[in-house]
């Protein structure tokens, strides 16, 4: 049971970095992938060009990524604490059931305790089993969201990155009039 949960949610991490590299991929120009942060221009200059527009425009570059990043963290921060909320709500109407099952067969007459333990342990298995899907089931959603929200992060650093080349462009460009 732990293994089948443990190894979907290893799958679907796996899917979350793959998606996430794919859409840096598709984000750069064909050239390898950078990891630049917000604070280092697309040249691999620091933030500060000499030029006072260049550098306003950098900065605000920087700020724009920085939101939004900021704001797709949330997203993912929200996303996860969606699913452990419903997992633990799960996982508890689970043991509930698990319990009262428990109780009737304790509570059964030494003739029919047989029987109630046979329909205890299929009570069992299905609270199990709807306990594990719905489990799965927020993580999936969540797994979506956070895949979405890192996409969108990678964007947003991609155009973080246009930004600060063209300031930095537009800067020699000045420098050389």
């Amino acid at each position: 049971m732990n293994k089948l949960i443990a190894t979907l949610i290893a799958g679907l991490f796996a899917t979350s970095a793959f998606a996430q590299v794919q859409a840096q991929n598709a984000g750069s120009t064909g050239s390898p992938m950078t990891t630049s942060s917000p604070s280092t221009g697309a040249s691999g200059m620091s933030g500060s060009t000499g030029n006072s527009d260049a550098d306003k425009d950098i900065a605000k570059a920087d700020q724009k990524e920085s939101k939004e990043v900021a704001k797709q963290n949330e997203k993912i921060n929200k996303a996860a604490d969606k699913a452990s909320e419903k997992k633990s709500k799960a996982q508890a109407k689970a043991d509930k059931k698990v319990a009262d099952a428990q109780e009737k067969v304790a509570k059964a007459d030494p003739e029919d305790q047989a029987k109630a333990s046979a329909k205890a342990e299929k009570k069992i298995a299905d609270a199990n089993y709807d306990a594990q899907k719905t489990m799965i089931k927020a993580d999936e959603k969540a797994q979506k969201k956070i895949v979405d929200a890192n996409a969108d992060k990678a964007k947003a650093h991609a155009k973080g990155n246009e930004k600060r080349a063209e300031a930095v462009a537009e800067a020699h460009k000045d420098a050389a009039k």
